[in-house]
């Protein structure tokens, strides 16, 4: 096996290949267990090629969840301050992390994208910015706008249902919702759209694509609503 466009060297990439599917199967049987997980959608994501994976930010739990809907090995962008640690670095990397400051969707966050697009990578972004405070769906950046108009990559909405019940930003822990019991407010599903034309929303006006993308996101948002399992 050759070194991927992430990692510097063939070992690196078998590691990290070998790493991310065991965190994919170990995280799918915990999340299905623990939180009941439900998925719809993923014949939507591209087996291959740029993608620009965006979803809504409910918790802590949501790059893990839009790893296991899509099931494709995604990229997520980090903060540079994660990577202080070597061992903690070397592990978010092999998970695909990719440094970034503190902006998120700025400057060095779409350069670090447009840079993973390129090489045909899928990247995960969530244009909100922050965790939601409410469970509602926030205003999106317009930074994700400014990163549309330098891409043709597919862009896939993908909706986010129950971690804001289950850890929500105030709560230092999440709380389970166990599959054997019955359903709590914490039972998680993901939702994935039909990819959306980047050139088209490119040539909109800023606050009509922000709003086009926003529908988007949550229109997958209330189907996850609906899939997951309710009391």
């Amino acid at each position: 096996m050759t070194a991927s466009p992430l990692h510097a060297s063939p070992w690196d990439a078998v590691c990290s290949h070998l790493l991310y599917e065991t965190s994919y199967f170990t995280a799918a049987m915990g999340m299905t267990l623990a939180w009941s997980l439900r998925t719809a959608g993923r014949h939507y994501v591209p087996r291959t090629g740029p993608a620009l994976v965006i979803a809504n930010h409910q918790s802590f739990l949501d790059p893990i969840l839009v790893g296991l809907g899509t099931r494709r090995h995604l990229c997520y962008l980090a903060r540079k301050t994660l990577f202080k640690n070597p061992l903690f670095a070397w592990l978010i990397r092999m998970h695909n992390a990719v440094p970034i400051g503190q902006d998120g969707v700025g400057k060095d966050g779409i350069k670090a994208i447009l840079a993973q697009l390129q090489l045909g990578q899928a990247v995960v972004v969530f244009p909100e910015g922050n965790r939601t405070e409410s469970g509602a769906i926030e205003p999106l950046k317009p930074g994700i706008q400014l990163l549309i108009k330098r891409t043709e990559a597919p862009i896939v909405p993908v909706g986010i249902a129950g971690a804001f019940e289950a850890w929500p930003r105030w709560r230092n822990y999440p709380l389970p919702a166990p599959l054997f019991l019955p359903a709590g407010p914490g039972c998680l599903a993901v939702s994935i759209g039909k990819p959306l034309d980047a050139r088209r929303l490119a040539r909109m006006p800023r606050e009509q694509s922000l709003g086009e993308l926003h529908e988007a996101i949550e229109a997958e948002w209330r189907r996850a609503e609906r899939l997951r399992r309710k009391r």
